[in-house]
C-alpha cells in the first residue's frame, strides 16, 4: 500500500448477527480497539436490522459502521429496499454498493451506478465493488470484466467524491470459498481497478481494497502489495478477535 493512502478495513456481517449479537460483537471489539494501529481506518457493516444495535456499541470509538446495500430511490413502494436517508437516520455512515452477492441476485450495473450516487449524495461513504467469476478469469477477461464494471458504476461522477469511495475487488471465486487470490495476482487486478478509475476520479488518492477470504494469516501479506489499501472482510470479521488481527496487518508499521 502507499504510504499517502490511509488503509481502510472493512468487516461485512452478510447475513449474520442478531442486534443483540451486534452489540455483543461491539462490546468485545471496543477492547480490542486501543491495541488497534492508529494508521488504519476501520469499518463494519452488519446486516439492517443491527445498524442502529452496532452504532450503539461503538459509539465514542473511531470505528464507523455501513450498511450492506442501498436502493437508489429517496422513498417509494420498494418493499425489502432501504433508502440512503434511513441509513443515515440510523447513525451508519457508509454503504457496501454492488457486492457481488447482490449482482448475482440481479443487481445490474445500471442499478449499481444510481445506488452509488444515491449514498454518495446523501454523504455516505461508498465501498463500490467489481470482480470476475473463474469463469471469466480462466477466460483471461478479468482485466476487461473489472474495467467494465468500474467504468459502468462511475461514468460521470464528480471527482471530488474521492473522499466518500473506496473500491474492493472481490474475486468472486474466491469469496467465502477459502481460496484466495495470491498476493500478486490480487495485486495484478488492483492496480488495474485503480486504473480504471483514474477515467473519473483520482487514481493516486483513492483506496482499492481487496476481499475474498481475507484472514489472519493472509492479511499481511495481501495488504503489503502497492496497490492494496485495506481489505473488505466477510466471515473473518464475526469474530472480532480475527477482525482485530486483520486491521493490526493492514498497518504500515505491523
Amino acid at each position: 500500500m502507499s504510504a499517502d493512502r490511509t488503509p481502510l478495513v472493512a468487516g461485512n456481517w452478510k447475513m449474520n448477527k442478531t442486534p443483540q449479537e451486534a452489540r455483543a460483537w461491539g462490546a468485545f471489539f471496543r477492547d480490542e480497539i486501543s491495541t488497534l494501529p492508529a494508521d488504519v481506518e476501520v469499518a463494519v457493516c452488519p446486516p439492517f436490522p443491527a445498524l442502529e444495535a452496532t452504532c450503539d456499541a461503538l459509539a465514542g470509538t473511531n470505528v464507523w459502521v455501513g450498511a450492506q446495500a442501498v436502493h437508489e430511490n429517496a422513498s417509494g413502494a420498494h418493499t425489502g429496499e432501504v433508502s440512503a436517508a434511513m441509513i443515515a437516520g440510523s447513525g451508519a455512515r457508509g454503504v457496501i454498493v454492488g457486492h457481488s452477492e447482490r449482482r448475482a441476485a440481479g443487481e445490474t450495473d445500471v442499478q449499481v451506478a444510481a445506488r452509488v450516487r444515491a449514498g454518495l449524495d446523501a454523504g455516505l461513504f461508498v465501498i463500490l465493488c467489481c470482480g470476475e467469476s473463474l469463469q471469466q478469469r480462466e477466460a483471461g477477461q478479468t482485466n476487461a470484466h473489472v474495467t467494465a464494471q468500474v467504468n459502468a458504476a462511475l461514468s460521470g461522477i464528480d471527482r471530488s467524491v474521492i473522499t466518500h469511495l473506496a473500491i474492493a475487488y472481490e474475486p468472486i471465486w474466491a469469496i467465502g470459498t477459502g481460496k484466495t487470490a495470491t498476493p500478486e495476482m490480487a495485486q495484478e487486478t488492483c492496480a488495474q481497478v485503480r486504473a480504471a478509475a483514474a477515467a473519473h476520479v483520482d487514481g493516486g488518492a483513492l483506496r482499492v481494497l481487496y476481499g475474498g477470504s481475507v484472514s489472519p494469516g493472509n492479511a499481511a501479506d495481501l495488504m503489503a502489495q502497492p496497490d492494496i489499501d485495506g481489505a473488505l472482510v466477510g466471515g473473518a470479521s464475526l469474530d472480532p478477535s480475527d477482525f482485530a488481527a486483520i486491521v493490526r496487518g493492514a498497518s504500515a508499521g505491523g
